[in-house]
């Protein structure tokens, strides 16, 4: 019985050991055609890449401009006020345009009753002023108490004083310049009461304007002051400048820092004006490519970088001033990559290309 059994099972065996075997050959049949159809898809990519030039990023020392377009302003705008007030403004010494010296009388008003009041206490004073010395003399030669003396000093100093003040007060009725500068606004009218404190001119200290340039925040760094610069706007040619200060701090929201450019009066730049500027900012190490690998997508510049396997990416790029034939790229790029500089127009992301011919020279 046990035997019977035993021979039952070998053919049961064999037909388990054959269906192995064959879903061991369907298998390898499917790897050996998953491998054909890539290896015909390599060979059908490679037959369809797309031939283009390319260059390699190069290193230079170049020359950085830094352009950008901003308002002019007063290097200090002083507002001037009279320091007394109740009187009247009886005349006018200057007027808008005007360059004035510091300590230039500007506006005088009414100090008929000033002057009467200096004076009267010239008067006191004097009277007080001789009383002491008469009591200074008796009270050398024994006639006279210290205390009583005490009194005569004090009376003096007292109406000393007032007559300083009162010449103060007189001083005060003439409103003079407290700084050298441009007169740029005037509101003070004759026969005005003028009030204390009140705005009468407004100066532009020492005539200087200057230009609030923008400057992004990646050049930022690149400005140092005393820069050569160059303002130009819609009403004056091109103005010589100098890099004055460059703000610490960038606005969070435009990510924009401010250089500010002295130019003088004389160039008819005036506040308010809007200008462009560009500062010299002297040799320093850039990165160039050739103008001709620059392509757009969503109107945003950019190259096309080739990357493993000769498959290309996309990759926006900032970018500079120009040098000859190439351009300067300030950041997106590294020394070493290699770009697609004809042909980017028919490229996407992923394309795979055949660079041919040598890299275009870009300051290697």
């Amino acid at each position: 019985m046990f035997m019977g059994l035993g021979m039952g099972s070998r053919p049961l065996r064999l037909a388990a050991g054959l269906a192995t075997a064959l879903v061991m050959a369907i298998s390898l049949q499917a790897c050996s055609e998953k491998k054909d159809e890539k290896k015909t898809e390599e060979k059908k990519s490679a037959v369809h890449a797309s031939t283009v030039s390319y260059a390699v990023v190069g290193q230079v020392s170049a020359p950085i401009t830094i352009t950008g377009s901003g308002t002019v302003s007063a290097w200090q705008e002083v507002p001037v006020a009279a320091e007394t007030g109740g009187l009247t403004a009886v005349a006018l010494l200057v007027d808008e345009g005007a360059f004035v010296k510091q300590g230039q009388p500007l506006l005088r008003m009414n100090d008929v009753l000033l002057q009467a009041q200096l004076k009267q206490a010239k008067a006191s004073f004097d009277q007080a002023n001789k009383a002491y010395d008469r009591a200074n003399t008796l009270f050398k030669q024994g006639y006279l108490s210290a205390a009583a003396l005490d009194n005569a000093q004090a009376s003096m100093l007292t109406t000393q004083a007032a007559m300083e003040t009162a010449q103060t007060q007189l001083s005060l009725a003439t409103v003079r310049a407290p700084v050298s500068g441009i007169i740029t606004k005037r509101t003070a009218v004759l026969g005005q009461v003028v009030s204390p404190g009140a705005e009468l001119f407004r100066m532009v200290r020492d005539g200087r304007v200057e230009l609030n340039l923008e400057v992004v925040e990646t050049e930022l760094a690149l400005v140092r002051p005393n820069m050569a610069a160059t303002v130009t706007s819609q009403s004056t040619g091109p103005v010589t400048g100098t890099v004055r200060i460059v703000t610490p701090q960038v606005d969070a929201a435009t990510r924009l820092g401010y250089a500010r450019i002295s130019v003088p009066w004389e160039s008819g730049l005036r506040p308010g004006m809007f200008a462009q500027g560009s500062i010299d900012a002297g040799t320093q190490p850039a990165l160039v490519i050739p103008q001709s690998a620059i392509a757009y997508s969503e109107n945003k510049p950019g190259v096309y970088v080739i990357g493993p396997a000769n498959k290309v990416a996309f990759r926006q790029v900032s970018l500079g001033g120009q040098q000859g034939k190439n351009i300067i790229v300030r950041e997106g790029l590294s020394v070493g990559e290699r770009i697609v500089t004809t042909g980017s127009g028919f490229l996407n992301n992923g394309d795979t290309v055949k660079p041919v011919g040598n890299p275009q020279t870009t300051g290697l």
